[in-house]
């Protein structure tokens, strides 16, 4: 499994607009990745992007919620965690040329970045 399946620069953004710590997002995240598992989410998600070190899925819109609670994350952390993934997961589709397609998604679909 990848060690940083969300890039540092993402973590930077990514706590910055949920008001996390820069020192406190990547642990967060970590701990979230803990709790992942490409193949299960392969069977129950949609996996949109692959490549060497992570998997992209599009979750049910309340994931982040739902994992929030079962791991006992509050609502700001789980913001930071979630808009991690979803300012990687618009990354990836700027670096392939899917930025529309994915942006689509992201409106109604939670996005999900599984390390590998």
């Amino acid at each position: 499994m990848s060690d940083d399946p969300i890039e540092g620069q993402i973590l930077l953004v990514a706590g910055a607009k949920a008001s996390v710590a820069a020192e406190r997002l990547p642990a967060l995240v970590e701990q979230v990745a803990a709790e992942l598992s490409v193949a299960e989410y392969r069977e129950r998600f949609e996996c949109v992007h692959e490549d060497d070190d992570r998997a992209v899925f599009l979750a049910d819109p309340d994931h982040w919620e739902r994992l929030a609670d079962d791991i006992g994350l509050v609502d700001r952390e789980r913001d930071g965690v979630r808009r991690a993934h979803e300012e990687q997961v618009q990354r990836i589709g700027r670096r392939t040329d899917r930025e529309s397609e994915f942006e689509s998604a992201l409106e109604i679909r939670d996005p999900v970045v599984v390390g590998k």
